[in-house]
Protein backbone atom coordinates (compact mmCIF):
# COMPACT_ATOMS: atom_id res chain seq x y z
CA UNK A 1 0.00 0.00 0.00
CA UNK A 2 1.32 3.43 -0.76
CA UNK A 3 1.85 6.73 1.76
CA UNK A 4 1.15 10.11 0.23
CA UNK A 5 4.38 10.25 -1.70
CA UNK A 6 1.72 11.31 -4.88
CA UNK A 7 1.11 14.38 -3.13
CA UNK A 8 3.52 16.92 -2.54
CA UNK A 9 1.45 18.71 -0.30
CA UNK A 10 2.45 16.97 3.59
CA UNK A 11 6.01 16.08 4.35
CA UNK A 12 6.75 12.03 5.27
CA UNK A 13 7.67 11.11 8.52
CA UNK A 14 10.74 8.52 8.30
CA UNK A 15 11.57 7.14 11.52
CA UNK A 16 15.26 5.54 11.11
CA UNK A 17 15.15 1.95 13.00
CA UNK A 18 12.47 3.06 15.52
CA UNK A 19 13.10 0.41 18.63
CA UNK A 20 9.51 0.05 20.18
CA UNK A 21 6.05 -0.73 18.59
CA UNK A 22 4.11 1.32 20.80
CA UNK A 23 6.63 4.82 19.85
CA UNK A 24 5.38 4.58 16.24
CA UNK A 25 1.59 3.77 17.10
CA UNK A 26 1.74 7.00 19.03
CA UNK A 27 3.72 8.96 16.71
CA UNK A 28 1.01 7.65 14.27
CA UNK A 29 -1.17 9.19 16.34
CA UNK A 30 0.32 12.57 16.85
CA UNK A 31 0.93 12.84 13.13
CA UNK A 32 -2.45 12.72 12.54
CA UNK A 33 -3.39 15.29 14.89
CA UNK A 34 -2.13 17.82 12.67
CA UNK A 35 -3.04 16.40 8.93
CA UNK A 36 -0.10 14.17 8.42
CA UNK A 37 -0.50 10.77 6.81
CA UNK A 38 2.43 9.34 5.03
CA UNK A 39 5.04 7.96 7.35
CA UNK A 40 7.98 5.49 6.64
CA UNK A 41 9.86 3.36 8.93
CA UNK A 42 13.52 2.19 8.20
CA UNK A 43 14.55 -1.16 9.43
CA UNK A 44 12.30 -1.31 12.67
CA UNK A 45 13.90 -3.29 14.89
CA UNK A 46 10.52 -5.86 15.26
CA UNK A 47 9.75 -5.62 12.22
CA UNK A 48 6.56 -4.76 10.39
CA UNK A 49 3.87 -5.07 10.91
CA UNK A 50 4.05 -4.85 14.13
CA UNK A 51 0.71 -5.45 16.46
CA UNK A 52 1.94 -3.30 19.25
CA UNK A 53 1.99 -0.17 17.11
CA UNK A 54 -1.10 -0.54 15.80
CA UNK A 55 -3.22 -1.09 19.65
CA UNK A 56 -1.22 2.31 20.55
CA UNK A 57 -2.10 3.92 17.21
CA UNK A 58 -5.98 3.68 18.07
CA UNK A 59 -7.86 5.68 15.52
CA UNK A 60 -4.83 6.60 13.73
CA UNK A 61 -5.12 3.39 11.77
CA UNK A 62 -4.83 5.06 8.28
CA UNK A 63 -1.26 5.95 8.90
CA UNK A 64 -0.55 2.50 10.31
CA UNK A 65 -1.96 1.08 7.28
CA UNK A 66 -0.26 2.78 4.63
CA UNK A 67 3.14 2.60 6.59
CA UNK A 68 5.93 1.90 4.07
CA UNK A 69 9.32 -0.07 4.88
CA UNK A 70 12.73 0.60 3.78
CA UNK A 71 16.06 -1.31 4.12
CA UNK A 72 18.12 2.20 4.49
CA UNK A 73 17.95 5.86 5.44
CA UNK A 74 18.79 6.78 1.68
CA UNK A 75 15.58 4.47 -0.06
CA UNK A 76 13.45 6.19 2.15
CA UNK A 77 14.08 9.94 1.33
CA UNK A 78 15.37 9.21 -2.26
CA UNK A 79 12.08 10.90 -4.11
CA UNK A 80 12.24 14.04 -1.62
CA UNK A 81 13.25 17.11 -2.31
CA UNK A 82 13.51 18.83 0.94
CA UNK A 83 14.20 17.12 4.14
CA UNK A 84 14.79 18.14 7.70
CA UNK A 85 16.35 15.83 10.00
CA UNK A 86 16.00 16.38 14.23
CA UNK A 87 19.18 15.86 15.65
CA UNK A 88 20.24 16.12 19.62
CA UNK A 89 23.73 17.47 18.74
CA UNK A 90 26.15 19.36 16.10
CA UNK A 91 27.77 17.23 13.97
CA UNK A 92 30.10 19.20 11.91
CA UNK A 93 27.68 19.06 9.10
CA UNK A 94 27.71 21.88 6.60
CA UNK A 95 24.09 21.96 7.56
CA UNK A 96 22.04 25.47 8.87
CA UNK A 97 20.58 24.38 12.09
CA UNK A 98 16.80 25.23 12.51
CA UNK A 99 14.57 25.61 15.19
CA UNK A 100 11.17 23.64 14.99
CA UNK A 101 9.40 26.70 13.78
CA UNK A 102 12.13 27.77 11.39
CA UNK A 103 11.98 23.99 10.19
CA UNK A 104 8.47 24.63 9.64
CA UNK A 105 8.59 27.42 7.81
CA UNK A 106 11.18 26.33 5.26
CA UNK A 107 9.20 22.85 4.85
CA UNK A 108 6.04 25.03 3.94
CA UNK A 109 7.88 27.12 1.40
CA UNK A 110 9.46 23.68 -0.39
CA UNK A 111 5.70 22.23 -0.62
CA UNK A 112 4.36 25.63 -1.86
CA UNK A 113 7.17 24.96 -5.07
CA UNK A 114 5.54 21.99 -5.22
CA UNK A 115 8.41 19.69 -3.86
CA UNK A 116 8.14 16.52 -1.89
CA UNK A 117 9.82 16.90 1.49
CA UNK A 118 9.89 14.61 4.94
CA UNK A 119 10.47 15.14 8.56
CA UNK A 120 13.12 12.45 9.77
CA UNK A 121 13.88 10.88 12.91
CA UNK A 122 16.36 9.02 14.46
CA UNK A 123 16.36 5.38 16.70
CA UNK A 124 14.90 6.24 20.16
CA UNK A 125 18.47 6.09 22.11
CA UNK A 126 21.24 6.56 19.48
CA UNK A 127 19.34 9.14 17.12
CA UNK A 128 20.63 9.45 13.42
CA UNK A 129 24.38 8.68 11.53
CA UNK A 130 26.02 11.27 10.70
CA UNK A 131 25.81 10.28 7.30
CA UNK A 132 21.87 9.71 7.29
CA UNK A 133 21.84 13.37 8.72
CA UNK A 134 23.72 14.28 5.89
CA UNK A 135 21.26 13.31 3.81
CA UNK A 136 18.94 16.33 5.22
CA UNK A 137 18.37 20.22 3.88
CA UNK A 138 18.93 20.83 7.48
CA UNK A 139 19.11 19.64 11.03
CA UNK A 140 16.30 20.87 13.35
CA UNK A 141 17.53 20.77 16.98
CA UNK A 142 14.87 21.03 19.35
CA UNK A 143 15.24 23.35 22.68
CA UNK A 144 14.83 21.37 25.77
CA UNK A 145 16.42 21.46 29.49
CA UNK A 146 20.36 20.69 29.03
CA UNK A 147 20.05 18.76 32.67
CA UNK A 148 17.44 16.81 30.93
CA UNK A 149 17.58 16.59 27.34
CA UNK A 150 15.56 13.16 26.69
CA UNK A 151 12.95 13.47 24.59
CA UNK A 152 10.55 10.59 23.59
CA UNK A 153 10.02 9.87 19.30
CA UNK A 154 6.69 9.97 19.69
CA UNK A 155 6.89 13.56 21.21
CA UNK A 156 9.52 14.81 18.62
CA UNK A 157 7.52 14.13 16.13
CA UNK A 158 4.24 15.54 17.45
CA UNK A 159 6.15 19.14 18.16
CA UNK A 160 7.52 19.21 14.54
CA UNK A 161 3.98 18.02 13.18
CA UNK A 162 2.22 20.72 15.41
CA UNK A 163 4.87 23.55 14.37
CA UNK A 164 4.04 22.44 10.91
CA UNK A 165 0.29 22.91 11.04
CA UNK A 166 0.94 26.47 12.83
CA UNK A 167 2.60 27.43 10.05
CA UNK A 168 -0.19 27.03 7.78
CA UNK A 169 -1.73 29.43 9.64
CA UNK A 170 -4.18 29.31 12.89
CA UNK A 171 -7.43 29.11 10.48
CA UNK A 172 -6.22 26.02 9.19
CA UNK A 173 -5.05 24.58 12.42
CA UNK A 174 -7.89 24.70 14.57
CA UNK A 175 -10.85 24.62 11.97
CA UNK A 176 -13.87 22.59 13.26
CA UNK A 177 -12.87 18.85 12.64
CA UNK A 178 -16.65 18.09 12.26
CA UNK A 179 -17.11 19.09 8.57
CA UNK A 180 -16.05 16.11 7.20
CA UNK A 181 -19.12 14.67 5.16
CA UNK A 182 -20.21 11.10 5.83
CA UNK A 183 -18.74 8.14 4.50
CA UNK A 184 -19.28 6.17 1.63
CA UNK A 185 -21.38 2.78 1.12
CA UNK A 186 -17.66 1.00 0.75
CA UNK A 187 -16.45 2.66 3.57
CA UNK A 188 -19.57 1.41 5.77
CA UNK A 189 -19.47 -1.82 4.39
CA UNK A 190 -16.07 -2.66 5.19
CA UNK A 191 -16.47 -1.65 8.49
CA UNK A 192 -19.40 -3.85 8.48
CA UNK A 193 -17.71 -6.96 7.95
CA UNK A 194 -14.63 -5.75 10.36
CA UNK A 195 -17.54 -6.15 12.61
CA UNK A 196 -19.34 -8.95 11.97
CA UNK A 197 -15.83 -11.32 11.39
CA UNK A 198 -15.19 -10.26 15.15
CA UNK A 199 -18.37 -10.66 16.59
CA UNK A 200 -18.87 -13.88 14.78
CA UNK A 201 -15.56 -15.50 16.51
CA UNK A 202 -17.06 -14.08 20.13
CA UNK A 203 -20.11 -15.90 19.72
CA UNK A 204 -22.70 -12.55 19.31
CA UNK A 205 -23.99 -14.47 16.58
CA UNK A 206 -25.78 -17.49 18.26
CA UNK A 207 -27.74 -19.43 17.58
CA UNK A 208 -26.67 -18.69 13.71
CA UNK A 209 -30.63 -18.42 13.10
CA UNK A 210 -30.48 -14.88 14.83
CA UNK A 211 -27.37 -13.73 12.28
CA UNK A 212 -29.14 -12.71 9.34
CA UNK A 213 -31.68 -10.58 11.66
CA UNK A 214 -28.86 -9.36 14.03
CA UNK A 215 -26.68 -8.21 10.64
CA UNK A 216 -29.56 -6.16 9.17
CA UNK A 217 -29.94 -4.11 12.34
CA UNK A 218 -26.41 -3.77 13.24
CA UNK A 219 -26.24 -2.34 9.52
CA UNK A 220 -29.11 0.01 9.63
CA UNK A 221 -27.88 1.36 12.76
CA UNK A 222 -24.58 2.63 11.25
CA UNK A 223 -26.35 3.25 7.92
CA UNK A 224 -28.63 5.65 9.56
CA UNK A 225 -26.33 7.22 11.81
CA UNK A 226 -24.31 8.99 9.10
CA UNK A 227 -21.13 8.81 10.49
CA UNK A 228 -17.87 10.01 8.43
CA UNK A 229 -15.13 7.96 7.35
CA UNK A 230 -12.49 9.25 9.92
CA UNK A 231 -15.37 7.88 12.87
CA UNK A 232 -15.45 4.73 10.73
CA UNK A 233 -11.44 4.43 10.98
CA UNK A 234 -12.19 4.83 15.15
CA UNK A 235 -14.35 1.29 15.18
CA UNK A 236 -11.91 -0.35 13.01
CA UNK A 237 -9.40 0.65 15.82
CA UNK A 238 -12.21 -0.46 18.58
CA UNK A 239 -12.73 -3.87 16.85
CA UNK A 240 -8.88 -4.36 16.37
CA UNK A 241 -8.42 -4.13 20.44
CA UNK A 242 -11.84 -6.10 20.63
CA UNK A 243 -10.38 -9.12 18.81
CA UNK A 244 -6.87 -9.48 20.43
CA UNK A 245 -8.88 -10.87 23.69
CA UNK A 246 -10.83 -13.16 21.12
CA UNK A 247 -10.33 -16.95 20.98
CA UNK A 248 -7.92 -18.19 18.18
CA UNK A 249 -9.85 -19.41 15.48
CA UNK A 250 -12.77 -18.99 13.47
CA UNK A 251 -15.64 -21.06 15.12
CA UNK A 252 -17.69 -18.59 17.51
CA UNK A 253 -17.44 -19.56 21.61
CA UNK A 254 -21.35 -20.35 22.92
CA UNK A 255 -20.17 -19.16 25.84
CA UNK A 256 -22.26 -16.23 26.01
Amino acid sequence: MSDNASSPLHPLVVLARPQMGENIGAAARAMLNFGLSGMRLVSPRDGWPNPKAGAMASGAAEVIDRVRVFNTVADAVADCEFVVATTARQRGLFLPVLTPQEAAVKLREATAAGQRTAMLFGAEKAGLETQEAALANALVTIPVNPEFPSLNLAQAVLLLSYEWAKAGGTEALFSSPYTEGPASRGELRSMLDHLYAALNRSGYFWPEEKRTVLEQNLQTMFSNAGMTASELRVLHGVIRQFERHLPKGDEPSEDG
